[in-house]
């Protein structure tokens, strides 16, 4: 159903793919995982290798998840493509409700090593595997413009997740 290459051969544009069609980030394992939407991050190079940098809001039960493993995952799904799934998993959480059941996506699960997987998702077009490198709350002593800080009337500064993006799955086909 999918096949493995390399970032270098995929044709996407990330603020499109990220922006505007939305990702959604995964962490867990086969037991417990949770996925989120999310239309905030970046993909390209830091210290050598492919990276994805996403966002979490502390009080995002994935935000759990993702301080806790090693890999997570980003989806893509194209335009249009799970919209109403994608709305749903940035809706709810996974605390109070099986989020993935009712989106109706069927989670599958990537070994990245004899001890560790990473859940992803069936219908997805692209996916990216990545191993956690960096994680840091937003500091707002860093902000260069003041204005940016009104995304934070609650004073909610996302967690950064910086992660190298150790294997590339397309739906092959």
């Amino acid at each position: 159903m999918f096949k493995k290459v390399s970032v270098s051969e995929l044709k996407i544009n990330p603020f499109t793919k990220i922006g505007d069609e939305w990702m959604l980030l995964s962490a867990g394992g086969k037991d417990k995982l949770n996925t989120m939407t999310a239309s905030w991050g970046a993909a390209g190079v830091i210290w050598g290798v492919n990276a994805l940098t996403c966002y979490v809001r502390p009080q995002r039960y994935t935000n759990e998840f993702m301080s806790r493993e090693g890999y997570f995952t980003a989806c893509f799904f194209g335009e249009g493509n799970s919209r109403a799934a994608l709305e749903l998993c940035g809706s709810k959480s996974g605390r109070d409700c099986d989020k993935i059941a009712q989106s109706g996506l069927t989670a599958a699960f990537y070994d990245v090593s004899e001890t560790e997987t990473a859940p992803y998702f069936e219908e997805a077009e692209t996916v990216f595997i990545c191993r956690k490198l960096h994680a840091q709350r937003i500091d707002p002593a860093g902000f260069c413009d003041p204005e940016i800080d009104k995304n934070y009337p609650a004073g909610d500064y996302h967690f950064m997740y910086i992660g190298e993006i150790v294997d590339c799955l397309v739906r092959n086909g």
